[in-house]
């Protein structure tokens, strides 16, 4: 089945391997090379992104819905839970000032991880993202009733009216 050389060579691949690590410690052979503080950053690509803009003549029932929709869809799972819980519990009382707010707030900037360390203070919010719906946000995020939030929300509230 299989020949002789191969075995040997698998065989002894493993017990080079296994010596290493017990001699050396655990050898990580996992980087991500934009860690390296040499790293130049030119092999990166820049995605351009149309910009954000608001949309006309939607209706604030039709916002409501989109901008759900949007808070569940992120790109990171952090912001999944974190703005699907937020929308879940204030976007059917928000007014629509605060609706523009929310959705330029989650749409214009264009990396997820910025809106995180915003939400979560690790980061100053810039001043064309604070607003009242950034305060509501920080506030939320701040979790003062400790609940447990580890996935979001399911959809049945949706069908319900219960938001």
């Amino acid at each position: 089945m299989f020949s002789a050389i191969t075995v040997n060579k698998v065989v002894s691949g493993l017990c080079r391997t296994s010596w290493q690590r017990a001699v050396l410690g655990t050898v990580s052979t996992r980087g991500y090379r934009g860690d390296a503080p040499d790293d130049s950053g030119n092999d990166l690509i820049e995605i351009p992104l149309p910009p954000w803009q608001e949309k006309p003549g939607e209706t604030l029932d039709i916002k409501r819905r989109r901008l759900l929709y949007e808070s569940r869809k992120r790109g990171m799972l952090e912001n999944c839970i974190l703005l699907s819980l937020f929308a879940k519990q204030y976007l059917n009382t928000m007014t629509a000032t605060q609706l523009q707010q929310y959705d330029k707030l989650i749409n214009e900037p264009s990396n997820d991880w910025d809106i995180y360390y915003w939400a979560t203070g690790a980061h100053p919010t810039p001043p064309d993202y604070q607003s009242e719906v950034m305060d509501l946000l920080q506030e939320f995020t701040k979790n003062r009733d400790q609940e447990q939030r580890l996935r979001a929300p399911d959809l049945e509230y949706l069908d319900t009216g219960k938001q």
